[in-house]
């Protein structure tokens, strides 16, 4: 693959790489038909998945230990011809194994008798109908469903020996090739049949999955969707078809990737009435903004001109809109936004040919290529657009949208959702949010959509992402002005912590960590400097084990069995050994075996290297190194010790060019972050310096009206009279209060609850699991000696299960950086009082290591009261 996958996607990627083999094997010794999904929410990277997939399939993965099945075709099937195209595209872009000619667009002109094995073949609904050349002829031999029947009566067109129903008989039954059938959002085409055209779409489907009219049902299929509950609500019209368990996306840890925005904003009027001119100029604003945000970011992080972000802003209008009132908005955006006229506008609707709205005439684009269209800067849209269409410069909104049309604005939401750079802009929320405004909608009816983003954002029933916001009016935050350069220094050397990602081996880490170093200039031949190492790890594995080493080599060369001897005469059966010296195509096999373990590219350097320090003839001394690498892959313990030490040697690297990684772009700090990632363990980084957050300043009552948030002082983020709006329960009012009148106060910080990189946390265990904590609180003062103090101050709740298994992380944290913090401290409200444990007392954490529950804890003499 072209890029590196994230965590849950290369999860997914191995679950279904599993669930295929399961398939193929059931299918081909049984005749066994079976289905499974795989279901993430729109934005997670299914196409990007899939092409890993694909790549494993066709080619085989070490990573996954997955052979090849060079046996294996693909039709990927939707209902749309532009969304295939999109995923035809997306696959190219992704994939370095999949070549142009693996992926075919079946066309009127297709003709072979079967499909080919290692390619993957694009269908739609249409390309089945029974206006399409490449039905007409179907014999309809034992077909028994009279509505199928009539789909296909017209004769063979000319020089067309086979229609594609014969196609996909011929490939199912050759013995020799397994045909997967992808459904591409798997519950489209496939519902009640309430209309002609429904009713179509879901015959053709059902005659893929089911067979039918002589043709055999497809071995396996494999359903694309937001949702296992779409799936397996299509899966229903299966017959005779085992589901498998389906793969589902951890919607939290796509949250957290920095693949989806983090903030959804939704500005609404204070009061009810038609604004809808005053909220499409304040759209204009915004946009016209993010564009000078984009292109100041652009600047910083040297990414040129052309590849700047060009934010777009989408105008929602009703199904029928009013040609006018949509010329009045272009007329209020022209008198806003001097930068464009009216060759950045386009429309999306299904009329497809040039539109007149007022006195603009505004020309239709197809939706797949908005993206790549960057002088396209204002979109009109009606509903959520297209299943599978995405815009992540799609960053402003103004929906017409009456308030009971909730549902069409969440879904084209769930469209704009992606990070445009595929990453979380550090520290910046303005460039990680998507604004939505909404000028007929009051407080109640946007609380509504609110909850709608929340708990389900797109038309594929996505479920809720935690982590992710929705605001409503919030305000802006910056660095406070009175907060010194060195407090903030302090703050950004702090350590945070992050759970451990999908467990690379720790030798395919180091290898990733070579190459980015050396192309960032880091470090010359870093790639040869870590395999070298490797040299020394194996050669040292070879003495440090030696007996284990020379029972694998002696394993591999001699190859033992046994022989069955029958007395006929007497009946019995005796059994004796008899012993074979391997020959190269058994020692090869073991090499390829080790290849798996150690990586196949530092098996071979490594192989190649014994061979130039060996005295034998080259041939000879090939085997010998292959000997020699398998033997090393015989053990558990001596795999253990050289992963154990290509893992010391990484991170030997990351702390000698710590200072050097913070020194480059967000980019690629990106990259260097995800690879440190790749551990069992949680890996430590350094916190961010805050360049503006977005917040809330009014909460909205029941009943709908708006109260303002209280405002504090000190906050190290703050808005123009330097203040920051936020509501502490009393616990946290308390703390706060008592921190502040501290001698020598400077500041504090509301630690955010998101897992971003300007957010401190501390990794704990609940069961076999790491999680995550974030403080509430960090205060920042002055020490006699006029340097800066930092104090953890974290309210702590003693109820939930959680609560001691949470203790007892902070405590293992304040021992790892027990010199960057003054106290580290963790507080509950026991009776009426706030009790407080010293965190950085040995005592206190002696006694949370041994402790049954938190609440024992606060109440013992182990703990003092607030003050």
């Amino acid at each position: 693959m072209k890029f590196t996958l994230k965590d849950y996607q290369d999860d997914a990627v191995a679950d279904v790489l599993i669930q295929l083999s399961k398939s193929k094997k059931r299918w081909h010794e049984d005749g066994d038909l079976h289905a499974f999904s795989l279901a993430a929410t729109t934005g997670a990277g299914k196409t990007v998945m899939a092409g890993a997939v694909f790549e494993a399939l066709f080619h085989g993965e070490d990573t996954y230990n997955f052979e090849a099945d060079t046996g294996a075709v693909v039709i990927w099937f939707s209902d749309d011809p532009s969304l295939n195209e999109q995923t035809r595209f997306r696959l190219m872009e992704a994939s370095d194994k999949l070549k142009h000619s693996d992926l075919v667009v079946v066309d009127n002109s297709f003709r072979q008798e079967k499909l080919d094995a290692g390619k993957i073949y694009f269908l739609n609904t249409q390309k089945l109908g029974k206006k399409s050349l490449l039905v007409r002829g179907f014999d309809e031999r034992n077909q028994a469903d009279d509505n199928q029947t009539q789909l296909f009566t017209a004769p063979a067109p000319d020089l067309r020996s086979h229609t594609i129903w014969d196609v996909i008989q011929n490939t199912i039954e050759d013995p020799e090739l397994t045909l997967y059938l992808v459904l591409d959002e798997a519950h489209r085409g496939m519902g009640r049949a309430n209309a002609a055209v429904q009713a179509e779409k879901s015959t053709l489907v059902q005659r893929l999955i089911n067979g039918g009219g002589g043709v055999p049902p497809v071995p396996v299929v494999v359903g694309i969707s937001a949702t296992v509950e779409r799936f397996n609500e299509a899966m229903k019209i299966a017959e005779g078809r085992t589901t498998l368990p389906n793969v589902v996306v951890d919607n939290v840890k796509v949250q957290a990737s920095g693949l989806l925005k983090d903030n959804i904003i939704l500005d609404i009027p204070k009061e009810a009435g038609k604004f809808d001119g005053v909220l499409v100029r304040r759209a204009t604003q915004k946009v016209e903004a993010s564009s000078t945000a984009w292109a100041e970011y652009a600047l910083e992080q040297g990414i040129a001109e052309s590849e700047a972000v060009k934010p777009l802003l989408v105008l929602q209008v009703p199904n029928t809109p009013e040609p006018s009132d949509i010329g009045k908005a272009l007329d209020t955006i022209f008198e806003n936004w001097d930068e464009i006229g009216p060759s950045n506008v386009a429309h999306v609707f299904g009329e497809r040919k040039d539109l007149v709205f007022g006195q603009h005439d505004v020309p239709h684009i197809e939706p797949q290529r908005v993206q790549e269209t960057k002088g396209i800067r204002v979109l009109i849209a009606k509903d959520a657009i297209s299943t599978g269409w995405d815009c992540p410069r799609a960053e402003v909104m103004v929906s017409f949208r009456p308030a009971q049309d909730k549902t069409h604005i969440t879904q084209l939401l769930g469209r704009m959702v992606r990070t445009p750079l595929a990453m979380r802009i550090p520290g910046n929320d303005k460039l990680n949010s998507v604004d939505c405004l909404l000028p007929f909608f009051d407080h109640k009816s946007v609380e509504e959509v609110a909850n709608a983003i929340r708990f389900g954002i797109s038309e594929s029933g996505d479920s809720g992402l935690p982590g992710r916001r929705v605001l409503i009016n919030p305000i802006e935050v910056f660095p406070n002005p009175d907060v010194s350069d060195d407090v903030w220094s302090v703050f950004t050397s702090l350590t945070s912590q992050t759970l451990p990602k999908k467990v690379f081996k720790p030798i395919k880490r180091l290898t990733a960590l070579s190459h980015e170093l050396s192309f960032d200039k880091l470090l010359s031949e870093a790639g040869l400097k870590a395999h070298q190492e490797m040299y020394k790890i194996f050669e040292s594995a070879k003495v440090r084990y030696k007996d284990q080493y020379e029972n694998g080599i002696k394993q591999i060369l001699r190859v033992g069995g046994e022989t069955l001897n029958v007395d006929l005469t007497s009946g019995k059966n005796t059994f004796t050994s008899f012993v074979e010296e391997a020959d190269p195509v058994v020692i090869r096999n073991e090499f390829h075996f080790a290849c798996r373990i150690f990586s196949k590219d530092i098996c071979k350097s490594y192989v190649k290297y014994l061979v130039e320090q060996s005295e034998e003839e080259p041939s000879d001394a090939i085997y010998t190194a292959y000997t020699i690498v398998a033997a090393l892959a015989k053990f558990e313990e001596i795999i253990r010790y050289v992963e154990e030490e290509a893992d010391k040697f990484a991170q030997k690297w990351f702390a000698e060019f710590r200072v050097d990684i913070k020194a480059l772009k967000d980019d690629r700090q990106e990259v260097y972050r995800q690879i440190k990632e790749m551990s069992s363990d949680p890996q430590d980084i350094d916190l961010i310096k805050p360049r503006g957050w977005l917040v809330n300043s009014a909460a909205i009552e029941a009943n709908g009206e708006e109260k303002p948030l209280p405002l504090y002082l000190s906050h190290l983020l703050c808005d123009e009279n330097k203040e920051f709006p936020t509501e502490l329960n009393k616990w946290e009012q308390s703390v706060v209060e008592t921190e502040m009148a501290r001698v020598g106060f400077i500041g504090w910080y509301r630690n955010p609850s998101a897992s971003n990189l300007e957010s401190l946390g501390a990794a704990y265990k609940e069961g076999d699991k790491f999680k995550i904590l974030r403080p509430d609180f960090l205060f920042f003062s002055e020490n006699q000696d006029g340097s800066i103090a930092v104090d953890i101050v974290d309210p702590h709740g003693t109820h939930l299960s959680d609560a001691l298994p949470k203790l007892k992380g902070l405590a293992v944290y304040a021992v790892e950086n027990e010199d960057k913090f003054r106290r580290v401290e963790s507080c509950a409200l026991i009776g009426n009082k706030l009790r407080v444990l010293d965190l950085k007392d040995e005592k206190v954490r002696q006694a949370i290591e041994t402790a049954d529950d938190a609440k024992s804890l606060f109440e013992s003499h182990l703990a003092h009261d607030l003050s």
